[in-house]
């Protein structure tokens, strides 16, 4: 692993530090191309753009220390430089950039739900980016593993699973799938705001299959609490995708009864 990409006298890149920055640029220049074509001002969402990018950091880095007290201690610096101590939760980037944008957007008055389907590739897009930055620099570790796709990472025993790359590819994925149900939502073939639900499902699933290959874990009273919240969310919200599609392209007995009556009228 190159946890410092460049290291000069003058001069310290940190690896992940440079890739949250490709995160940032690549995730706006594909938001700037979902709303290029529609109504909103750019102002108003480059201006929310930078909101959640402050909420997502300030939530990330949050729950990332507390989660990791240990390493960190009553040290304010450490908490502050990123740089020199990489981390950041995925879970706590993510509430908190939501909730920044959702107050953003409160204050400008405009429809949350409709806006926020323009952001969902873009963010996953830029989480994938994220989770290559932690593989290169090493810093989310993966179980042992006799796998043949393994790594020996300096400080730890044995071969271990490469899980921020699983992840990576599994974040780019759902990018891609995420800008075709934008182009679905654009069409009217479904409801606004679809994209939000399809965001924490995809996340879920991610913490539901990768958190066992996962060197930390957080643990309450002997369960893994990311397995058991992931795993309630992505169970709640495929019954709701079941529900959805169900009732969106099957007929309600309503419907059919109504359609077979006319039939027989006309047939008589």
């Amino acid at each position: 692993m190159i946890p410092v990409l460049l290291n000069l006298p003058f001069l310290k890149l940190y690896t992940f530090g440079i890739f949250l920055v490709l995160a940032f640029f690549w995730g706006s220049f594909l938001l700037w191309k979902n709303i290029r074509l529609t109504s909103y001002k750019e102002d108003d969402i480059f201006d929310g753009l930078f909101a959640t990018l402050v909420g997502a950091l300030l939530g990330g880095r949050l729950l990332y220390v507390i989660l990791n007290f240990d390493q960190f201690g009553f040290n304010p610096l450490k908490f502050v430089l990123i740089n020199g101590y990489p981390g950041l939760s995925l879970l706590g980037t993510i509430a908190g950039g939501l909730l920044a944008l959702f107050l953003f957007f409160k204050m400008r008055k405009l429809d949350f739900l409709q806006v926020i389907d323009c952001w969902v590739s873009p963010v996953l897009a830029a989480i994938a980016i994220g989770k290559l930055g932690s593989f290169f620099s090493g810093v989310e570790i993966g179980t042992k593993t006799t796998f043949f796709l393994s790594l020996k990472y300096t400080g730890y025993e044995g071969l271990r699973h490469l899980t921020s790359f699983y992840e990576a590819i599994f974040f780019f994925v759902g990018a891609a799938v995420a800008h075709k149900l934008l182009s679905e939502i654009r069409k009217e073939h479904l409801i606004h705001g679809f994209g939000l639900t399809y965001l924490v499902w995809w996340i879920s699933a991610d913490y539901f299959v990768f958190d066992k290959v996962k060197n930390n874990h957080l643990y309450l009273a002997g369960i893994s609490l990311n397995s058991v919240v992931s795993g309630f969310f992505l169970l709640t919200l495929s019954v709701y995708f079941i529900y959805y599609f169900r009732s969106k392209f099957l007929p309600n007995k309503h419907e059919a009864n109504s359609g077979n009556s006319q039939k027989t009228k006309k047939s008589s």
